[in-house]
């Protein structure tokens, strides 16, 4: 019995290391993404995510990281290196999560980030792709923020493309703030961005 309870607490202790590494790594990462040091940010998920392989999380923000690096970005080979990143990790994150709203956002995020470098030659291959995720994360999870911010800054961007009215979307930015303001993350470490960007969206709504 003694060595029942020596082996449990040593199990214990373990584990209660292990997840003081994870929460210690994570938080590193963000405070050196938020100090502007995303590249570091970025390494710094991926050494997590070596260790936490069942874990989608470090996963996902290497492809967030990667992926947002990549507005703007007008040099071919960096962007490709910084995408094809991206996709490595969205497509392990999905293996792990599948049918997750959150890394759907994130896949068409990087199937925008193509679009945006090069409309003509990307658009015709990813637009598709990238509405077809927005309607199933809205399916699967209607009152997540960023489905529904996401989707409309979306829609709003095919709008201009086309010369269409935003206006019906801004109805669904609003919507978004409101789910913000009542989201609560799984942990710490869950997705909880794009309040701000819905907010600045908001006040720019119908704008040219």
């Amino acid at each position: 019995m003694k060595n029942s309870i020596i082996v449990l607490t040593l199990l214990f202790t373990t584990l209660l290391f292990a997840q003081d590494q994870y929460t210690q790594g994570m938080q590193k990462a963000f405070s050196l993404w938020g100090e502007g040091k995303s590249t570091e940010a970025a390494n710094m998920f991926e050494r997590i995510s070596t260790v936490e392989q069942d874990n989608w999380l470090p996963y996902y923000y290497v492809a967030q990281i990667n992926t947002i690096a990549s507005f703007g970005e007008k040099d071919e080979k960096v962007l490709k290196q910084q995408l094809d990143k991206a996709q490595e990790f969205i497509d392990i994150a999905k293996a792990i999560s599948p049918n997750n709203p959150e890394i759907m956002v994130q896949q068409a995020m990087t199937h925008t980030a193509w679009i945006a470098f090069d409309g003509a030659t990307y658009g015709m291959t990813l637009s598709g792709k990238v509405a077809a995720l927005y309607a199933k994360a809205e399916q699967l999870a209607p009152e997540n923020p960023r489905v529904v911010f996401s989707k409309a800054e979306w829609d709003m961007g095919s709008a201009r493309y086309f010369g269409q009215d935003i206006t019906p979307y801004c109805a669904d930015v609003e919507r978004s703030l409101e789910l913000f303001a009542n989201f609560k993350p799984e942990s710490a470490f869950h997705p909880n961005w794009g309040a701000d960007r819905a907010e600045a969206t908001l006040e720019n709504c119908g704008k040219k």
